[in-house]
C-alpha cells in the first residue's frame, strides 16, 4: 500500500494504491515554476475515493469496491526519501527524484506537522526557505509579521495581543487561577476559565476529591492505561455505569483519535439509544444499536459493559445482553489496538465530538460517569489521576 504526492511535467499528481490497483488522479493546471508562487495542494482519500486539489480546483475518482483502508506502516516522507529505491515504482510517472522547492504549512489528518530542526524524525540537505526572522507563521492569529533590526514584530488583529498574537485580548486580564485554561468568549467580550482536574469555581480557585465524575458538556477526561503493553488486545472489555438526561453525548473512546485510521471502541448516545461503534483495522463496524427502549436518558443510573473477543462483540446493558455481534467472521483484524488511550465524556478542549468521530456521535457528555474498570482488572480507575477539564463531583449538587 502506499500514497504518494508528486509533480510530473509540470502537474501534480496523487497515486495511491490500497492493496488492489493504483489509482492515478492528475491536476487540470500545471504548477508555476518562477520560484515566488506558492501554490495550495490538498490531497487525500475517504474510504477508497480519491481527491486531488490544486488551488481550489478540485479532481475526484473512486476506485472500484474493495479495499478501503491505507495499511502502511512505515515513516512519512517530504521531499525526498531517504533511499530512492524505497519508492514502489508505481507510485511515480518517471523515474523518482526529490523535489527542488519550499514547503509549508503540511497538515495530515488535521494536524499540522512542525517543519523545524528538531521536530522531525530525520533529513538531510534541508534550508531556510523564507530567509528572514519572519518565516511561515511566525505571528499566529491571522497576525502580518515585519521583519525588524532586532529580528521581527507582529502586527495584530483586532482580537489578539501578545509578542506573536498568540493571546485573546479577552483574556488578556483574565483571573483565571494557576489551575485553570483562558477560554475566549468573543461573543459576550468576556471569557471563561476551564478547571484542569480536581479543581473547580468561577476561577477554578477551589480544590475538590470525586469519585463520580460529572460532566457538564464541555468536560473530558483523558486516561491512560498503565498496563496497555501487558494487555492482550484481542480479548478487551470495558464497563461502567453512567447517568444522562441527554439525547445525544459521547461517554467513552477506547482509542487514540488522531486519525482516521485509528483503531477505536466508541460507547454513547443516539436518539436517546445505546450506541456502540468499533473499528479493529478497516473500520468494518457498522454501528451497534440498541433500540429495543429508550431508557438510557432517563436520569437513572445504568451499567454497560463491552465485550471484544477477536470479531465477537458484546454488550450488556444493566446486565442483560442486549447486543452479541461477530463483525468480520473472516477475522480479518481481531485487535483493538487502542493506543492505551481512553477518553470519557469527550476530546480535548477545542476538538469537537462530531468532527473527532467522523459523525458517530454528536455531541459532549452531560451527565455523571463512575466505576470504570479496564479489562479484567481488580480496581477501578482512578479518574482523578487521570488528564482532563471541567469535571465537578458528581457526589455534590454543583
Amino acid at each position: 500500500d502506499f500514497l504518494c504526492i508528486s509533480l510530473v511535467n509540470g502537474f501534480t499528481q496523487l497515486r495511491y494504491n490500497l492493496g488492489d490497483r493504483t489509482i492515478i488522479l492528475q491536476t487540470l493546471q500545471k504548477v508555476h515554476t518562477n520560484g515566488n508562487t506558492w501554490h495550495s495542494l490538498s490531497a487525500g482519500r475517504v474510504g477508497n475515493e480519491g481527491y486531488l486539489d490544486l488551488d481550489g480546483i478540485n479532481v475526484t475518482q473512486k476506485a472500484s469496491p474493495g479495499m478501503n483502508a491505507l495499511d502502511t506502516h512505515t515513516d512519512f516522507f517530504v521531499g525526498g526519501v531517504s533511499s530512492l529505491n524505497l519508492v514502489n515504482p508505481m507510485a511515480i510517472e518517471n523515474e523518482p527524484t526529490g523535489f527542488t522547492g519550499c514547503i509549508r504549512e503540511i497538515v495530515i489528518n488535521n494536524r499540522e506537522l512542525n517543519l523545524t530542526v528538531t521536530d522531525p524524525k530525520g533529513g538531510a540537505n534541508i534550508g531556510d526557505c523564507d530567509g528572514t526572522e519572519c518565516g511561515y507563521a511566525v505571528c499566529k492569529n491571522n497576525g502580518t509579521c515585519q521583519v525588524e533590526n532586532s529580528g521581527f514584530s507582529c502586527s495584530c488583529p483586532r482580537e489578539w495581543t501578545g509578542i506573536t498574537c498568540e493571546q485573546s485580548i479577552y483574556c488578556s486580564q483574565n483571573m483565571c487561577g494557576p489551575h485553570a485554561l483562558c477560554i475566549p468568549q468573543p461573543s459576550s467580550f468576556s471569557y471563561t476559565c476551564a478547571c484542569t482536574l480536581g479543581w473547580t469555581g468561577k476561577y477554578c480557585d477551589n480544590k475538590i476529591q470525586f469519585y463520580i465524575a460529572k460532566f457538564i458538556g464541555n468536560s473530558y477526561i483523558k486516561y491512560t492505561d498503565p498496563f496497555y503493553g501487558k494487555r492482550d488486545l484481542q480479548y478487551s472489555r470495558l464497563s461502567l455505569n453512567f447517568t444522562t438526561n441527554q439525547t445525544e453525548g459521547l461517554v467513552a473512546w477506547m482509542g487514540k483519535s488522531e486519525d482516521e485510521d485509528n483503531d477505536f471502541l466508541g460507547i454513547g448516545l443516539a436518539n436517546g439509544t445505546l450506541k456502540v461503534v468499533i473499528n479493529l483495522g478497516e473500520r468494518i463496524s457498522v454501528p451497534l444499536m440498541h433500540s429495543k427502549y429508550f431508557t438510557c436518558s432517563d436520569g437513572r443510573w445504568h451499567f454497560i459493559t463491552v465485550v471484544q473477543n477477536q470479531t465477537c462483540i458484546k454488550v450488556y446493558l444493566d446486565e442483560e445482553l442486549i447486543i452479541f455481534e461477530d463483525i468480520d467472521p473472516q477475522r480479518k483484524y481481531t485487535a483493538l489496538n487502542y493506543g492505551g488511550i481512553c477518553y470519557f465524556g469527550g476530546f480535548e478542549i477545542g476538538r469537537k465530538v462530531n468532527t473527532v468521530t467522523t459523525g458517530l456521535f454528536q455531541k459532549e457528555f452531560f451527565g455523571k460517569i463512575k466505576d470504570v474498570v479496564l479489562f479484567q482488572d481488580s480496581k477501578k480507575i482512578q479518574l482523578m489521576k487521570a488528564e482532563g477539564y471541567n469535571i465537578h463531583d458528581g457526589n455534590s449538587r454543583n
